[in-house]
């Protein structure tokens, strides 16, 4: 999501650094590539023009600060606007027991799955969280959802082959409440478009379970369409938040832009993908940091925090500094990245790293060297060195690859414990100068481009 968006704002605000002065001439042509690469990314085009009309005023009516220059005061600027736009403040859901949410949404939305993963994140926030199967017309959504539930621990409740979903909304919240359950979450049908009946069936819902929350939950995808949708739900049930989805997806990301400025209703998550626990709680100066290629450390560092053992970053840590690591090692980071989502979401939270392109490339890349080392015996995994020939046929047999492949990861994890040593000794801080030069990763020892195991690998560390 957003990768268009941040990538045409980069190049408009790339023209800001060598301003000396701001002027109505020299701001008026950057602001008007910002608003171009505003409309590009479907932010609705009045939105677009407010926002430009707001930076405009403050760039032109404010005294540049002698610590920074004067391009980046107008980023500061537009970072701020980008902030209210997307709805300053808290974004987080009622902290109430028992505390009832109501999903609204068209068909396809991923309503289900949402509520799959609000019931997982209750549950870490120590909630008892209860899904009620209030989605009558599609096919197979009671049983989705009762897999789901499965799979994050949430109680289930259901009455197949009932149609009165008011019915099952209330029977589900009592038998919620005789479960100790204290987040009951309630997965309502979609349609393909908005209709009466679709609107009455959600309302009259409502009105009985007295949700805390209503959620819409609106495909990313749709573009300006998914703002259209959020208003008319909103006008005929009070809606408390929205959340998008499928924002991995090729999405420019204008609903994101646009929907608290059309409806109203804060974002309050975002589905960045399809496991349950692909969530993430919606942040607006986090997410501008990200669409202005700043990064954003703070939901990288929670991430981290999810899904990495302590003791084990510090083991690691240890084995890194005394180039003491080996191919269990790096096993072990690589699966831990996986757990902490696709790499490509990762590099886009880390300053400067927002322009690398990780794609499907990569990320094959990635599973053939962790096929690789997988076929290794523990013993080989612990000690390279005994990597004869026989070994690594069998080794490249076993992951389905070439030998060549074998060959060409075992050189790449000799350079990286080379440079390692190198980094321990007097060398590091020359070595750290050249990456700074180049942008990137430095050339391998003894010449040529450095590349790491996998194309990214050991950057877990």
């Amino acid at each position: 999501m957003l990768e268009t968006l941040t990538d045409r704002l980069g190049t408009a605000l790339r023209n800001l650094r060598g301003m000396g002065k701001i002027t109505d001439d020299n701001i008026n042509e950057t602001l008007q590539e910002v608003r171009k690469a505003l409309l590009a990314a479907d932010v609705q085009f009045r939105v677009a023009r407010d926002f430009i009309a707001r930076v405009k005023e403050k760039a032109l009516g404010q005294e540049v600060v002698k610590s920074v220059t004067p391009g980046q005061q107008i980023v500061k600027i537009i970072n701020d606007e980008l902030v209210e736009l997307l709805g300053e403040g808290s974004t987080a859901l009622t902290e109430k027991k028992p505390l009832r949410v109501l999903m609204l949404g068209l068909q396809g939305s991923g309503k289900t799955t949402f509520t799959a993963k609000l019931a997982r994140h209750l549950a870490k926030k120590g909630y008892t969280p209860a899904v009620i199967a209030c989605d009558v017309q599609r096919p197979a959504a009671i049983d989705q959802l009762e897999t789901l539930a499965g799979q994050v621990g949430a109680l289930f409740y259901a009455e197949r082959g009932n149609k009165d979903v008011v019915a099952i909304g209330k029977r589900g919240w009592e038998w919620a409440k005789t479960q100790n359950a204290d987040a009951i979450l309630f997965d309502t049908a979609g349609r393909l478009q908005i209709d009466e009946a679709l609107v009455a069936e959600v309302k009259k819902l409502g009105e009985t379970v007295l949700p805390d929350e209503s959620l819409l939950v609106a495909d990313a995808a749709l573009g300006q369409e998914a703002v259209n949708v959020a208003k008319t739900f909103h006008e005929a049930v009070p809606l408390s938040g929205i959340v998008l989805t499928k924002i991995d997806g090729d999405t420019r990301g204008g609903a994101a832009l646009s929907m608290k400025a059309v409806t109203g209703v804060p974002i309050k998550f975002l589905g960045t993908g399809e496991k349950v626990e692909d969530l993430e709680v919606f942040h607006p100066d986090r997410l501008a940091g990200r669409i202005l290629g700043m990064g954003d450390v703070v939901s990288l560092v929670e991430k981290a925090q999810e899904t990495v053992d302590h003791e084990d970053a510090e083991r690691m840590a240890e084995k890194m500094r005394r180039a003491d690591f080996n191919f269990e090692d790096f096993l072990s980071q690589m699966q831990t990245m996986k757990r902490m989502g696709p790499l490509g979401n990762i590099m886009k939270m880390i300053p400067g790293m927002n322009n690398m392109n990780v794609g499907e490339k990569e990320e094959k890349r990635l599973k053939h060297t962790e096929a690789l080392i997988q076929s290794m015996t523990v013993q080989e995994r612990r000690n390279p060195v005994i990597l004869n020939g026989s070994r690594r046929a069998r080794i490249a047999r076993g992951a389905g690859l070439g030998i060549k492949d074998l060959n060409a990861l075992i050189k790449q994890f000799q350079q990286m414990k080379k440079m390692m040593r190198m980094m321990k000794g007097g060398k590091g801080r020359k070595l750290m100068k050249q990456m700074q030069k180049k942008g990137g990763l430095p050339e391998a020892p003894g010449g040529g481009g450095f590349n790491l195991p996998g194309g990214l690998g050991g950057f877990g560390n």
